[in-house]
């Protein structure tokens, strides 16, 4: 292990924690990676493997039979996984929106009810906020739960569900129209339960199929079809009305540092591939590391991979605090992303046409890495978050 990506003053169980991950990434992860990616095939073994280290429990408090650990902890672990695959940590990343969002905003009956069998995976989360032609307006989502009685029913179609096949709960935004002027008021999270896998998975709801990606593949991203759903006002998440947005913003955030790590774990992965790589290859009698041009490339790759993680581990770190980080979180997943996508395409380069063979693993990242650019928005809503905070904050005085 060399020295970048390190991480200071972490405790000696958070040691213990990435050690078992890296092990675990290293053995059972990237021996297999390309070959099931390019399969497209969902990784049940390694998931598996993931339940028993207790991945799928790492942030749920002990007393929901959780490890009870930081958003740090969580994001060092997703790093170390998307080094490994990428999709790995967005089968783990979608469920633990939603465990998070239980947590914070959740009934304690809620809680109670799913926590505990989250922790261990037997339930598995997905969440839902965009749907076809909104993109990042998730002020104009249409799908709507209209009251009947004592329940809901909801009617719409919603799109970009990762593990929408493979996960039994979602958390799905949706439009309850209670009267309040603000349109972000009038938003709903619901916990819906479903069968896992396609076709109608639950009355009223279709998941159609996976659908067909440049990248992120084996894990299953899907739509949700809503055709006359109808639910209990107690699957609303908190139990009240017209929360959604805000507890949706909040889930968000904390994806923000996941896709942030993300990335940070692609980098790295890229840039160990590189640095191997250019050491092995030789030209005009000597490695092509020895050339300038790639010593330079190998400097500026290690520095984006450093800068990336420290960005990304301040943003957690801020969170863990309980302070809200939704600069910290902006700023870290746009750096993260657009660096990751520099060091890939760096890492390719140095290969040279063998980067561009199916068999070697750099093809894989480089397909990876562009969709970093876009999960938990893009680069320009980062900076449009970022941006409006920091002139709020440094505001002239009149």
């Amino acid at each position: 292990m060399g020295r970048l990506c390190q991480t200071d003053g972490l405790t000696e169980d958070q040691t213990e924690i990435l050690k078992a991950v890296r092990q675990f990434v290293d053995e059972k992860i990237l021996p297999v990676a390309t070959e099931l990616e390019h399969k497209d095939e969902y990784p049940t073994e390694i998931v598996e493997g993931l339940k028993e280290l207790g991945i799928f429990g790492l942030m749920i408090p002990e007393e929901y039979d959780g490890l009870g650990e930081s958003l740090l902890t969580y994001a060092l672990c997703v790093e170390e996984i998307a080094r490994g695959w990428m999709s790995v940590s967005g089968v783990i990343n979608t469920h633990f929106i939603v465990a998070y969002m239980l947590m914070q905003h959740g009934t304690e009956e809620q809680k109670k009810k799913y926590l505990p069998r989250m922790a261990t995976g037997e339930v598995r989360g997905s969440f839902s906020m965009s749907e076809p032609g909104l993109g990042s307006d998730v002020a104009a989502i249409k799908t709507k739960a209209v009251k009947n009685g004592d329940d809901y029913v909801i009617n719409g179609q919603k799109m970009w569900l990762t593990n929408g096949g493979s996960s039994t709960l979602i958390a799905v935004l949706v439009k309850t129209d209670e009267g309040s002027d603000s349109v972000y008021k009038n938003m709903t999270t619901f916990l819906v339960e479903k069968e896992p896998g396609f076709g109608e998975t639950a009355p009223g709801l279709t998941i159609p199929g996976k659908i067909d990606k440049m990248g992120y593949k084996g894990v299953d991203t899907t739509e949700a079809v809503f055709e006359n759903h109808q639910i209990s006002a107690g699957q609303i998440l908190g139990g009240e009305p017209g929360k959604g947005f805000y507890q949706m913003m909040d889930g968000v955030e904390v994806g923000r540092v996941n896709v942030a790590a993300r990335a940070c774990g692609i980098a790295n992965r890229a840039f160990e591939l590189g640095v191997a790589y250019s050491q092995q290859r030789e030209t005009f009698g000597k490695p092509i590391s020895e050339h300038q041009a790639i010593l330079f490339r190998l400097a500026e790759m290690a520095t984006k991979v450093e800068t990336a993680h420290t960005m990304m581990v301040r943003a957690a770190r801020t969170k863990d605090k309980g302070e809200r980080n939704d600069v910290e979180a902006g700023m870290a997943k746009m750096l993260a992303s657009e660096y990751c996508n520099e060091v890939v395409e760096a890492s390719f380069r140095i290969h040279g046409g063998y980067g561009y063979s199916k068999e070697y693993e750099i093809e894989r990242l480089y397909r990876e890495a562009a969709f970093m650019l876009i999960g938990e928005g893009t680069s320009d809503i980062q900076k449009m978050i970022i941006g409006r905070s920091v002139l709020k904050d440094y505001k002239l005085k009149a």
